[in-house]
């Protein structure tokens, strides 16, 4: 059995059942701003950083607007959700509550707005279950690249080859994988296009949280 030591967590389609909220709000913001929204828009910035996506959006539609403000317009149409209602996957908290009873270090390496995951872990009572939430800024790279992950492990105190990534994203677990991570493929339906890929690079996949204690994953640590 493969010995790990650390966890890092992806958080929307992963941990949160968030996936569908982000594409609307895609469509929600273009349609504000007078633009019927191209049916490929969410498949093409889900894969982007926040900021990556905000820059996209002006160029491609050539909006009145900065990065920055499409930033915190997107951030404002989303917050309330985070705020209020979007819920854990089913069995993620359990999950969770596991690991922390067993010791594991846990992180969070996520491409969303930090305050929206501060507001929505606080409202679930998973907030100190992390011993670190990362998201790319200044001194982060967006998951295209090893960074936030490799970051990830250092504050963990654990080695790539020693540490799970769990992801429901393709593009993210190639990254992780690439660097050494012990990869865990999260099925969510935002991504069931990319299952296969993900299910053959992965060292582990999972259907759900439940799944995956019920398979003895925690075991391994």
């Amino acid at each position: 059995m493969k010995k790990l030591r650390g966890i890092i967590f992806d958080v929307d389609g992963t941990l949160l059942d968030s996936m569908g909220m982000w594409q609307q709000l895609d469509r929600v913001f273009l349609r504000e701003n007078g633009i019927e929204p191209p049916a490929d828009i969410s498949d093409i910035v889900k894969k982007m950083t926040v900021d990556a996506s905000s820059a996209y959006f002006v160029e491609r539609f050539q909006l009145d607007m900065t990065p920055e403000d499409v930033k915190r317009r997107v951030e404002a149409l989303a917050a309330e959700e985070y705020r209020l209602h979007l819920p854990l996957k089913e069995g993620a908290k359990t999950f969770l509550m596991q690991a922390a009873a067993q010791g594991i270090p846990c992180a969070v390496a996520s491409a969303n707005y930090p305050a929206l995951l501060d507001a929505a872990f606080a409202r679930l009572g998973i907030a100190d279950c992390f011993r670190t939430v990362l998201t790319p800024g200044d001194q982060l790279a967006g998951k295209h690249q090893p960074d936030i992950y490799v970051e990830a492990a250092r504050q963990l105190g654990t080695d790539p080859a020693e540490t799970a990534v769990i992801e429901d994203a393709l593009h993210a677990a190639e990254t992780a994988k690439a660097a050494g991570f012990y990869t865990v493929g999260f099925r969510d339906s935002s991504s069931q296009a990319d299952w296969n890929a993900l299910a053959e690079l992965c060292d582990r996949v999972t259907d759900s949280w439940t799944a995956l204690l019920h398979d003895g994953f925690l075991q391994c640590f």
